[in-house]
């Protein structure tokens, strides 16, 4: 059991104590902007651009189609990864929707390396050294349709965004 104990009240006539000043409140700096560094940011990017574009190939490969939704997420890997280190800079926004287009496009390649391999039953490095960068563009262009081009263009606007929200 608690007792809360008060003390003795002055006796009459006494003198009461100095006064003590009611506290004011602390008033602590503003926390400053956080500087952006559109090197780091763009950086960031093209990293994450290139894991993306892997993984998006991959999954493309795994279900045998594409998909909206992996590109919706190359592009929102590569805006978040520029607008959070890069800062508010506009051109990173930028920068995030052209990297996401090449990613997107990169993807669809590997995807082509990847179904090329499986077919030839040949390693992937093996259908890279043959057919290379511009054989792989080649079967791309014969096939694609409009889908691969709203892929592209949904990983672009999404990085846009996404870079412009995460720099928030």
């Amino acid at each position: 059991m608690s007792q809360h104990i008060q003390p003795p009240a002055p006796e009459s006539g006494a003198a009461a104590g100095p006064a003590i000043p009611a506290a004011e409140p602390v008033a602590y700096p503003a926390e400053p902007a956080r500087p952006g560094n559109i090197g780091l940011g763009i950086a960031a990017a093209a990293v994450t651009a290139l894991v993306a574009a892997a993984a998006y190939g991959g999954i493309m490969n795994a279900i045998d189609r594409q998909v909206g939704y992996a590109a919706v997420g190359v592009g929102l890997l590569i805006g978040f990864a520029a607008g959070k280190l890069g800062g508010k800079n506009p051109v990173l926004p930028v920068a995030g929707a052209l990297l996401s287009l090449g990613a997107v496009y990169l993807g669809q390649l590997f995807f082509i390396a990847l179904a090329l391999a499986d077919y030839g039953n040949v390693g992937l490095g093996e259908v890279l050294d043959k057919a290379g960068v511009g054989g792989l563009t080649d079967i791309w262009q014969e096939g694609s349709d409009a889908m691969d081009y709203v892929f592209l263009a949904i990983g672009g606007f999404v990085a846009f965004g996404a870079a412009k929200k995460a720099s928030d």
